[in-house]
């Protein structure tokens, strides 16, 4: 794994080694998450990574987060509660020099009240096929951690329907990965 462009393009990222097959790590391959960050970086959903405020949740290794910090986002909270992922996130900020993040230990769909900036660009990245994404997309919602019209890049087994206070946007396929992107339309 590395990072694919930006100012740390072709900086190399942790080995998940074996990963953690009981906490579902499962890193977004680097070809999925360049054709990802293709499609967010092309125009249509405007500059989302300039001055970004990042919100990772299941941060797994961080590169989704970090991918954003290297192409302009200004700061990244990264949330996981996996020992091999959160050893992984911190390997990967103290490779990058990145100064500009913050480690939540804790389980995505229980997050705390957010203390910071509120996020502009989300990456939910949940274990396929439990439902956690709409529990962590309503504990961030609950939270204050999104700002009006933030941008959800939601990764799951399927497409995603957009839930209330939310505008689906596209929806991508790239092999057993569905990619949905929606935005934070709070009525």
């Amino acid at each position: 794994m590395r990072i694919i462009a930006g100012k740390w393009r072709g900086r190399p990222l942790a080995s998940v080694g074996k990963g953690d097959p009981s906490a579902h790590l499962r890193p977004t391959s680097d070809r999925v998450r360049e054709s990802l960050f293709n499609m967010l970086g092309g125009g249509r959903f405007g500059a989302p990574f300039e001055g970004a405020q990042v919100l990772d949740l299941f941060a797994g290794t961080g590169a989704l987060g970090l991918e954003a910090l290297s192409r302009g986002a200004d700061a990244a909270v990264f949330v996981d509660d996996g020992r091999k992922a959160l050893g992984l996130i911190r390997a990967n900020i103290q490779t990058l020099g990145c100064t500009a993040c913050r480690v939540i230990a804790r389980d995505a769909t229980r997050l705390p009240a957010c203390d910071a900036a509120p996020a502009t660009l989300v990456f939910l990245d949940p274990p396929y096929g439990l439902g956690l994404g709409i529990k962590a997309l309503s504990a961030a919602t609950e939270g204050g951690w999104l700002a009006q019209d933030a941008l959800i890049v939601w990764e799951e087994s399927a497409p995603q329907s957009a839930p209330a206070g939310f505008e689906r946007l596209d929806a991508r396929r790239y092999g057993d990965t569905h990619v949905t992107v929606l935005r934070y339309t709070p009525i």
